[in-house]
């Protein structure tokens, strides 16, 4: 969440969306023959755009699909999804390629690419609709310059797709919620390749509100209401160095203390390293008292403060977009919490593995706010809204053969929270070692998951290493 701990590094997707224009594409429709202005393009192996589009932001992560289907509009998902059933081939769905375990691609299947759909559209009382290729670094260029603003992440290059079906939280979700609860409508091409709306259909709105990552359709349109823009933000950050064991502890502690009651337009992350603590305060409201409390407990817990200036908002959203390099990484949700008693048994543990490891970083992030909205949570398949918090494992090395080391010390950690009965994880930072994943992911959400996966894809076309199971 922050510019000096990134989470992942990522390719431009304007790569991606200039593939189509470097060769002829490969073409598989009936009579091999392109259209003049085809609805989508299909590749194999041996293509130049089949290599530049099969590529992910992950470099731990290769698979090689039989065919990438590069999508134009609703009308090419859907051909794209009658391709694949007249040749049996599983279907997995890619918006902006940013799934952290690579479920947005597959090995001998298709791969419907939704790079090039990013278009945007206003509507009434200041609705808009977007297709789910648009990057939130292109969807806050687009909103903020006419003042208003969608809650979303920080990583300028993920797809907004995924984010919003997998629940979506950023700097301001405290304050406007999760992206998910700003969805008003979706247009779906379903696991039939039927072309539907969620207008007909309450319970798919409801489904693809936090429990539709590649599931049961591919979502080709997305309506959003959108807020007036906060005109500016404020980040304030704080280190302690050199922390010894019983001080990290002291430090993770008090810092779940202090955030309890933070003011909705806040955001707080803590980030621990080998050695080091960092925190992360946002402020996109005015300097309250009680936003100068928090930051005078912040001071005194820690060795070194920096205040940033006030800046306008989409300044400060930019600080903290990511790189646009690939890297070797794997990063995972490692529970959500109530409080620090949730953990206060085991967090030496953590901290231990932690501090051994050189590339690792434990982060813990605010959430609550109007994220506990209990309009959303009947409105919403995301089933966490009674957690205040949410943390992340991350590791990042240089070289393939470095990743060994790491992996096995990642492992450990997820272990230590898995035996210790962690009950919920975040979809959007899954795990393909989570045993358990359907409860993790979508608490007692799932078996009604299971019933909009009948209805809409009952022969699991649909389908990627933890997809709803029919």
């Amino acid at each position: 969440m922050n510019q000096q701990y990134p989470r992942k590094e990522f390719l431009k997707l304007t790569v991606l969306a200039n593939a189509a224009l470097l060769t002829k594409p490969l073409a598989l429709l009936a009579n091999n023959s392109v259209p003049e202005h085809p609805n989508v393009f299909f590749y194999k192996k041996g293509a130049a755009e089949y290599e530049v589009l099969r590529k992910g932001f992950n470099k731990r992560i290769n698979k090689y699909p039989q065919v990438i289907a590069l999508a134009k509009n609703t009308a090419g998902v859907a051909e794209a999804i009658q391709y694949a059933t007249k040749n049996n081939l599983p279907v997995t769905i890619k918006s902006g390629g940013h799934c952290m375990e690579g479920f947005s691609c597959n090995n001998g299947g298709m791969v419907i690419n939704l790079s090039e759909m990013k278009a945007t559209s206003w509507g009434a009382d200041g609705q808009l609709t977007v297709q789910p290729g648009c990057t939130l670094a292109e969807l806050y260029n687009t909103i903020l310059s006419k003042k208003r603003y969608l809650p979303g992440g920080s990583c300028g290059s993920v797809g907004i797709g995924g984010l919003t079906l997998g629940g979506g939280y950023g700097l301001l979700s405290r304050k406007y919620g999760l992206t998910c609860d700003s969805l008003l409508e979706v247009t779906m091409v379903d696991g039939k390749g039927a072309i539907v709306n969620s207008a007909a259909d309450p319970e798919l709105l409801w489904a693809c509100r936090g429990g539709g990552n590649g599931n049961f359709g591919v979502i080709t349109e997305m309506k959003f209401r959108t807020y007036p823009a906060p005109a500016t933000m404020q980040s304030f950050r704080f280190r302690a160095f050199k922390t010894d064991p019983v001080r990290m502890r002291t430090i993770v502690e008090q810092w779940f203390l202090i955030t309890q009651n933070l003011p909705p337009a806040c955001f707080s992350a803590l980030v621990l390293s080998a050695r080091t603590a960092y925190i992360l305060l946002t402020n996109a409201a005015a300097h309250t008292a009680e936003v100068a409390k928090v930051i005078q407990q912040f001071t005194r817990l820690t060795d070194k403060q920096t205040a940033g200036k006030r800046v306008p908002l989409a300044q400060a959203l930019k600080v903290f977009y990511a790189e646009d390099q690939p890297i070797f990484f794997k990063n995972a949700s490692a529970g959500l919490y109530k409080s620090f008693g949730d953990i206060s048994g085991y967090i030496d543990k953590v901290l231990e593995l932690t501090r051994s490891t050189p590339g690792m970083i434990y982060q813990i992030n605010t959430l609550g706010g109007n994220i506990q909205n209990a309009e959303a949570e009947k409105d919403s398949a995301f089933p966490h809204r009674a957690y205040g918090y949410f943390s992340e494992l991350q590791t990042y090395w240089e070289t393939e053969t470095q990743g060994n080391r790491l992996l096995q010390r990642f492992q450990a950690v997820q272990d230590i929270f898995a035996q210790n009965k962690i009950s919920a994880q975040y979809r959007n930072y899954p795990d393909s070692n989570f045993k358990n994943w359907a409860h993790l992911y979508y608490g007692a959400n799932y078996e009604r998951l299971q019933q909009v996966k009948k209805k809409y894809d009952p022969d699991n076309r649909i389908q990627q290493e933890q997809s709803v199971q029919v």
